[in-house]
């Protein structure tokens, strides 16, 4: 149990810088993706408890899932990087769970977004086009997490 409530604590820093600079700092994704790589030699098992192999495998998911977006201009490094580490601390349930809450949750503020943009039409305020990802992947993790338990 304590193991989530570290992972949704890293998140949620991740979130607010992501929310705030538009940008991961690699030492919150790098350094947490060190400690997961780490633990998970040292204790043959990932930070939640799955098997050695299931935190390698969802690591290698999470870059097969990250990279094409990032060479195509849709992920940022950070995004990648986050996955990655998601990855090596937990299992593939966790981290597809955490990309598809994502999903849902970037969908759904999409449409939200764009029906009060659609109502602000003088609004003459100039926004980044770029999206924060990781308070998605945040939002994923506890819908995942929540399910889960």
């Amino acid at each position: 149990m304590i193991h989530y409530v570290v992972i949704l604590l890293w998140l949620g820093l991740c979130a607010v810088q992501d929310i705030r600079q538009r940008q991961i700092a690699n030492t919150l994704t790098l350094g947490a993706g060190l400690l997961a790589l780490i633990y998970l030699l040292w204790a043959g098992s990932t930070w939640v408890g799955a098997p050695r192999s299931e935190g390698g495998l969802a690591l290698v998911l999470a870059l097969i899932l990250t990279l094409p977006g990032y060479a195509l201009g849709r992920f940022g490094a950070g995004d990648v990087k986050l996955l990655a580490a998601l990855g090596l601390a937990s299992n593939t349930d966790i981290l597809l769970g955490s990309l598809i809450g994502a999903a849902v949750a970037m969908l759904a503020w999409i449409f939200v977004h764009q029906g009060l943009s659609s109502s602000q039409v003088g609004r003459a305020e100039k926004v980044s086009k770029k999206q924060p990802f990781a308070p998605f992947v945040l939002t994923g993790f506890v819908g995942c997490w929540l399910w889960i338990h």
